[in-house]
């Protein structure tokens, strides 16, 4: 059963990216500058559930600002949990979404996927560009 939901997948995603499958059957691909993956897991029998994860932001300045921003920006999402991971070379940010995908077609699986990727690449954008504001502010940390 995933390994047909993983293919479902792949070709939702298709239309979109170009598509990696990976030894472990998870798909890889990159939405502009964002790095996503796909795996697919049966959690149950008959619950198939996919999980998508795109890395939106690394490496970004450790700024009280910025996590307080990435944090209000992760209350106001329908598709996904923000993730913020501090490490010695700064913040990690990453999108995640899993939902139950079995009766799902191919379009309207491409449509979820591209509303999640979409997120991550407009939530990049828009932490990069507050990450600029703070490394060009004098005085400021980052």
């Amino acid at each position: 059963m995933t390994d047909q939901l993983l293919t479902r997948a792949r070709e939702a995603l298709e239309s979109y990216h170009d598509v990696t499958v990976d030894d472990d059957g998870a798909l890889t691909f990159r939405h502009g500058d964002v790095p996503c993956a796909v795996q697919g897991m049966e959690l149950a029998e008959g619950l198939t559930v996919l999980s998508l994860t795109c890395v939106v932001a690394w490496d970004l300045p450790d700024t009280r600002d910025l996590a307080v921003s990435a944090a209000e920006r992760a209350g106001q999402g329908l598709f996904g949990t923000l993730g913020v991971v501090h490490t010695e070379r700064g913040m990690d940010v990453t999108l995640r979404y899993a939902f139950p995908a079995d009766g799902l077609t191919a379009p309207a699986l491409g449509t979820l996927l591209m509303l999640v990727v979409s997120t991550a690449s407009q939530l990049r954008t828009e932490l990069l560009g507050q990450a600029a504001e703070h490394s060009s502010t004098p005085g400021s940390p980052g």
